[in-house]
C-alpha cells in the first residue's frame, strides 16, 4: 500500500470511496464527499492523503483548520476519513491517520480535534478535554490531541464552514 498526497485525478475516486464508506452509517448524513469538495474549493484542505493499492484509491483522510472561539489557531480537524468497505479493518485508516498526524506535527501544528468513536480514536492519543468544546454532538465523541508541549487552549471549536454547507 502506498500513502501519498492526493492528486487532481484522484478527486472522483476520493468522492466514490468516501460515499461507499459512509453509506448506511447511522451517524452520517451522506454529505462527506461534498464536504471534501467544499474544503478543496475553499483551499482549506490542509492535508489530503490517499491510500493506493494496485493503482486504485482505497482510502482517504482529510485535515483542515479549525477555529477556537472564532480565532484562527494552529489546530486542525481530522476528517472525513474513509476506507473502501471491503478494505476496512485492515489498518488502512489507521495508517492514513498516523501519516496525517505526522505531517501536522512536522508542519508545526499545535493540535488536532476529531469527532468520532472514542474507542477508535483513543488509539492515536485522542482524549476528551473539557477545555475544548464542540456544539451539536455528545461531548464524549469530541476529542483532542495536543501535538506540542503547550497547554491545550480553551474554547468553542468550529470546523471550516465547508462542513455545514
Amino acid at each position: 500500500m502506498l500513502i501519498r498526497d492526493e492528486q487532481e485525478d484522484d478527486h472522483a475516486s476520493i468522492a466514490d470511496v468516501t460515499a461507499r464508506a459512509f453509506a448506511g452509517a447511522e451517524h452520517s448524513d451522506q454529505t462527506e464527499p461534498a464536504i471534501i469538495d467544499r474544503l478543496r474549493a475553499a483551499k482549506v484542505l490542509t492535508i489530503s492523503l490517499v491510500a493506493v493499492e494496485d493503482a486504485v484509491v482505497v482510502g482517504h483522510v482529510a485535515f483542515s483548520p479549525v477555529t477556537i472561539d472564532g480565532t484562527q489557531s494552529k489546530w486542525f480537524g481530522l476528517g472525513p476519513v474513509a476506507v473502501e468497505p471491503h478494505h476496512q479493518s485492515s489498518g488502512i485508516g489507521s495508517a492514513l491517520i498516523r501519516r496525517g498526524l505526522e505531517r501536522l506535527r512536522s508542519n508545526g501544528a499545535a493540535g488536532c480535534v476529531v469527532l468520532g468513536d472514542p474507542a477508535y480514536y483513543s488509539r492515536f492519543g485522542f482524549e476528551r478535554d473539557d477545555a475544548l468544546r464542540y456544539e451539536g454532538a455528545p461531548p464524549e465523541y469530541f476529542m483532542q490531541l495536543s501535538l506540542t508541549a503547550q497547554k491545550t487552549p480553551a474554547g468553542r471549536v468550529d470546523y471550516a464552514p465547508a462542513f455545514t454547507g
